[in-house]
């Protein structure tokens, strides 16, 4: 325990007093793979987009956490793979140059196989059987544990940012900034937490649902959503 406490004091010495601003304007979410799940949604039912948090929030009443995921076209449908309970709606996009964040190389993949969630490079994702669920967006904002090399420390291009990275003992890890940020900086706020793979999902239009975080947004006009609910109880 107090050796846990040193490194947690020394990151904490260590980081500049911009980081430190930053790492205070970003609401995050750390996933416990243990009593908890994670899903994406995008259509309910009776195939009707869900489009807001709110909708998905009227389905199910133990959600702990709800965020826009990949990005998605003009109507609200995924821009690149996605994958619903094991089921292939929308392929992987491939192009590498046209205009967008998502398009900026390398750009990647968050899914979950077998529950278990992974951040991948577009370029090195194997689509198989085991796969839950998937959504597709970019760019990359840590890859092995380095920067997007066309992130710019410093750079002024500043937007609200949500992405998703793999904590060191495999949970993921949401987050969402709620004042704007540059792309180094949001990268580096999964860095300081240990990620070594992150992923960016959109800007602007982001929102996230994170009640232990007393953040309640239920708007938002999206494609693809992440949840988190609780896991159902055992029976034994």
């Amino acid at each position: 325990m107090k050796n846990m406490i040193a490194i947690i004091l020394s990151i904490l010495i260590c980081l500049s007093p911009s980081e430190k601003k930053h790492a205070k304007n970003i609401l995050s979410y750390e996933v416990d793979l243990t009593r908890e799940k994670v899903e994406l949604v995008w259509k309910d039912h009776n195939h009707k987009l869900y489009s807001n948090i709110g909708r998905v929030l009227n389905q199910d009443t133990t959600i702990s956490m709800i965020m826009n995921a990949g990005m998605y076209t003009v109507k609200q449908n995924p821009l690149g793979l996605y994958i619903e309970n094991g089921k292939v709606i929308t392929p992987v996009n491939k192009t590498e140059h046209a205009y967008g964040n998502f398009y900026m190389q390398p750009n990647g993949i968050f899914y979950l196989q077998n529950q278990c969630p992974k951040i991948s490079p577009t370029i090195d994702f194997k689509l198989d059987t085991t796969i839950n669920y998937a959504t597709q967006s970019g760019p990359l904002l840590l890859i092995n544990g380095n920067f997007h090399p066309k992130f710019v420390k410093g750079s002024k291009n500043t937007h609200i940012r949500n992405g998703v990275g793999i904590l060191p003992n495999g949970n993921p890890l949401f987050a969402i900034s709620s004042e704007k940020i540059n792309f180094y900086d949001f990268a580096n706020f999964f860095k300081q937490k240990g990620c070594v793979n992150a992923l960016y999902l959109d800007g602007s239009i982001s929102r996230a649902y994170i009640p232990s975080q007393n953040h309640h947004d239920k708007g938002g006009k999206f494609g693809v959503m992440i949840v988190v609910k609780n896991k159902p109880k055992s029976t034994n």
